[in-house]
């Protein structure tokens, strides 16, 4: 994101909205939210510089309770309306928030084809196994064979994880944090922030409404840290091949832990690529000095400066 509207002189309180806060008591929301709260004001991104986008879901009404800019979009579609917007003004810090089920099953198309143009921007995920908002419905990332207390048969399909699949789709960025530890993610966020490319971070979050196998106490001895473990995940223009190999095989590798141990942390930091932006630039010169946003549409009286009359008239029956 744009170091340029970073600022020091917010604290968490100042990204509060006065939006009621309606999401189950208990719920990982409330620790994402006040992560992304806190991480925000470290950074001290400016709120008129800044938009949240939200999906469908729970997870969706994260716009309503930041004091930022906040778009609530249609389902499985976030990454295309926040796109959309860093694409139109890329001065903007852009945020995309959603839920497993509005990020891999509808959204899924738009989850992979985000991470192979790394845009300057970062998609939050909300990831706990279920559809909380239409009452526990599996998620795309619920395991085979697994049957939530809201389930009246065990899930019959296979499951998709998060962070292979950001691996395997170019994300630049790829972390794993979780909900109840709002400092850890905190730094996530902050770091995620900071990244020159499309970084992603998938938070593993209890919903003591509908699941009752990923509960806190089931989370409480299998999480460890990656950098704590001793993990390396940067990846520069100067690290040679076999190297960039063996991190990519180290992550895809931690990223299947489950049973035993989940790593949360960082798992891929690749600043070896330049952002869609920076390659439209060299393309098209004009991009960074004149984006969409700054070209005007209408005239002095509020008139379109666009004629599509042709465009009408070769559109009828």
């Amino acid at each position: 994101m744009k170091r340029d509207s970073f600022k020091t002189t917010l604290s968490y309180r100042d990204f509060r909205s006065d939006q009621t806060n309606d999401w189950c008591a208990g719920c990982g929301d409330h620790g994402i939210l006040r992560a992304l709260q806190k991480a925000l004001a470290e950074l001290g991104l400016a709120r008129d510089q800044t938009a949240i986008f939200g999906g469908i879901g729970c997870s969706g009404k994260t716009p309503y309770y930041l004091n930022t800019f906040g778009i609530h979009t249609l389902h499985g579609r976030v990454l295309s309306f926040a796109a959309g917007a860093k694409l139109a003004n890329p001065a903007l810090n852009v945020i995309a928030v959603g839920g497993d089920g509005d990020g891999l099953s509808i959204g899924g198309g738009h989850f992979l084809n985000s991470g192979r143009r790394n845009l300057d921007m970062l998609y939050i995920m909300f990831n706990n196994g279920v559809y909380g908002l239409t009452k526990g419905q599996p998620a795309p990332t619920l395991r085979v064979g697994e049957r939530t207390k809201s389930m009246t048969h065990s899930n019959i399909q296979g499951y998709l994880n998060p962070v292979s699949l950001a691996l395997m789709s170019g994300y630049t960025w790829i972390g794993r944090g979780y909900a109840y530890d709002v400092p850890a993610l905190a730094a996530l966020m902050s770091a995620a922030m900071q990244h020159p490319g499309m970084a992603f971070l998938d938070v593993l979050q209890p919903c003591p409404k509908y699941n009752d196998l990923h509960t806190k106490d089931w989370y409480a001895n299998k999480l460890y840290s990656l950098q704590e473990d001793g993990y390396q995940a940067l990846v520069t223009v100067d690290t040679d091949a076999a190297a960039a190999r063996h991190i990519f095989n180290q992550a895809m590798a931690r990223a299947q832990e489950w049973d035993e141990r989940i790593a949360v942390g960082v798992f891929l930091h690749d600043v070896s690529r330049p952002d869609f932006q920076t390659q439209l630039h060299a393309m098209q010169s004009a991009y960074s000095d004149r984006p969409p946003n700054r070209q005007p549409v209408t005239d002095a009286s509020g008139r379109c400066m666009v004629d599509i009359s042709p465009l009408l008239e070769e559109l009828k029956v």
